[in-house]
């Protein structure tokens, strides 16, 4: 197995035409895809207006091609330098021509005054020939090379620049896709020791931090779509993402990389959160999405201290404890890790659970509004029946944290056996999930849910019937996506108090956030931005 470590990549040499404010000079380019030069050139002004800093123009999504004609309104017209494309369909593009009609197309852009061109691999030493001599100073020629199945391993990918190289290309551009996130780590490997500029990118949703990161290990673009879904290639962001979601020109060498680990990963706010929080204190760190198949791969692969924290969510909270070096008692007692630092003298990982601290702290608020108990007088949760539905990190957590709290707790679960478990060890009572219908053994009962059951796309699910609920004092829902879950919506009409998981999520993001910066955590920040979500 390739476990490709990228570890501290110092002595970059810092080169290229960033903007002023910029701390590394990888560009941002912004695909053009549209089926007419109109749209084209209307796309165009939209990527300046983005702060592009140069357009992809693939002539393959154009109906009609007049090249003479289109090439010198598509130059004349662009506000920024462009890179043309002209992608064949047997390297994943949409032109299905004559194969010296395509390449003179790129030599006539050539000509009429492009700034760069790409070629493929299996053409380019044939096609760069051709323009020996003509090849105007100020163009670059980019020789591509992608691969939709998988990533080669870092001997086959030096192997792979060096015949890139050996075209004469200026630009050696690698894509290749991800079938797992370790998969990166050699992409990174190779953009951070390649002597010539490099575009290294890896496709697909688990390869989405080489799109962001390549500022971070030198690499000579990424690419931005104008908006959402509209991409030439899978796993694109949108340009608006890079720049302000990701701050993708203050990332430079020195940046620390922190992320959410999950499966699925995608729906998570934490990147909107603490990204923000970072940009305004100046924190030279950045937040990421990062699809994990395998915790202990992922962990190993990415060992540098430049990969310095994590917050881990469904489904790794319990294998992160198995993970870590040292284990906070807490979570050791719980079973579940949610947060993992890297100490940056030594590399090794100490794993917390801020979970329970954030969703009992806002059940306990939650019931002293309701009942205008004050703060002083212990928790309002002693004594009470707190009944947790699921029997993973979260439900652990939760179990705990009600317990430590002096409640009595009982365990619903799809599987009896799971919450038999659970309830054996924090001394409570088990059920399944459909005898949850019809328990009832007292009234005002807290419940807790903390299943994905609810969650987007499945947002017409619930774990009990509507007519259980009115037992429960208080309902609180771990799902923040959407915020008022079916479930939640049903036990407000029954007349409870409800919370929802954006309370556990803000109240856990607090602590992680001081646990990877060592600031305070700005709570208000926190809040509002939220509230835009």
């Amino acid at each position: 197995m390739d476990t490709a470590n990228p570890s501290l990549v110092s002595g970059l040499k810092m080169t290229g035409n960033g903007s002023e404010m910029s701390k590394n000079p990888t560009l941002v380019c912004v695909p053009i895809m549209a089926d007419s030069i109109d749209k084209m050139v209307a796309n165009m002004v939209k990527a300046k207006a983005s702060t592009a800093d140069l357009v992809e123009i693939r002539l393959d999504s154009l109906k009609n091609f007049n090249p003479f004609q289109d090439l010198k309104v598509l130059i004349k017209e662009c506000p920024l330098p462009t890179l043309f494309t002209y992608r064949p369909v047997w390297e994943g593009g949409m032109y299905d021509g004559d194969e010296k009609e395509r390449l003179d197309a790129l030599q006539l852009a050539m000509e009429l005054g492009a700034d760069y061109i790409d070629v493929e691999l299996k053409v380019a030493h044939e096609f760069i020939k051709s323009i020996d001599g003509k090849k105007p100073e100020k163009i670059k020629v980019i020789v591509s090379s992608h691969n939709y199945q998988n990533t080669p391993s870092v001997e086959d990918l030096g192997n792979l620049v060096a015949k890139i190289q050996s075209t004469g290309a200026d630009i050696v551009k690698i894509a290749t896709t991800a079938v797992d996130i370790t998969d990166v780590a050699r992409i990174f490997q190779i953009t951070v020791h390649t002597q010539v500029p490099i575009i290294g990118l890896v496709m697909g949703e688990r390869g989405l931090i080489s799109r962001i990161l390549c500022a971070k290990f030198g690499g000579y673009l990424t690419f931005g779509t104008l908006e959402p879904g509209v991409i030439s290639a899978p796993g694109q962001p949108t340009i608006n993402d890079l720049l302000n979601l990701y701050n993708f020109r203050q990332l430079g060498p020195d940046t620390k990389v922190y992320g959410v680990i999950g499966k699925p990963v995608g729906h998570s706010k934490s990147p909107i959160l603490y990204n923000e929080a970072f940009k305004s204190v100046g924190f030279n760190g950045v937040y990421v999405h990062l699809l994990v198949d395998d915790l202990a791969k992922f962990l190993r692969t990415y060992s540098s201290t430049d990969f310095a924290g994590f917050s881990c969510t469904i489904p790794h909270k319990e294998a992160a404890v198995k993970c870590c070096d040292e284990v906070d008692p807490v979570a050791k007692s719980i079973g579940a890790v949610n947060c993992i630092v890297r100490n940056q003298s030594d590399g090794t990982l100490f794993g917390y659970n801020t979970d329970y601290i954030g969703a009992i702290s806002a059940i306990e608020d939650g019931l002293r509004a309701r009942y205008n108990i004050s703060s002083i007088t212990g928790s309002p949760l002693a004594g009470k029946l707190f009944v947790v539905i699921g029997a993973g990190g979260a439900g652990k957590a939760l179990a705990y944290g009600a317990k430590q709290k002096g409640a009595r707790v009982a365990i619903a679960n799809r599987t009896y056996e799971r919450a038999r478990e659970l309830a054996d060890v924090v001394g409570g009572d088990a059920l399944s999930l459909d005898d949850l219908a019809s328990f009832h053994p007292e009234d005002g009962m807290i419940l807790a849910n903390t299943t994905s059951i609810g969650m987007q796309p499945k947002i017409d699910e619930t774990p009990i019937p509507k007519n259980a609920l009115k037992y429960y004092s208080l309902v609180f829902d771990a799902v923040y996506t959407p915020i008022i879950t079916r479930l939640l919506r049903e036990a407000e009409e029954n007349g409870a108090v409800i919370v929802s998981g954006l309370e556990m999520f803000i109240g856990q993001a607090y602590e992680q956030y001081e646990r990877f910066t060592g600031l305070p955590a700005p709570k208000e920040q926190f809040r509002r931005t939220l509230s835009k979500y």
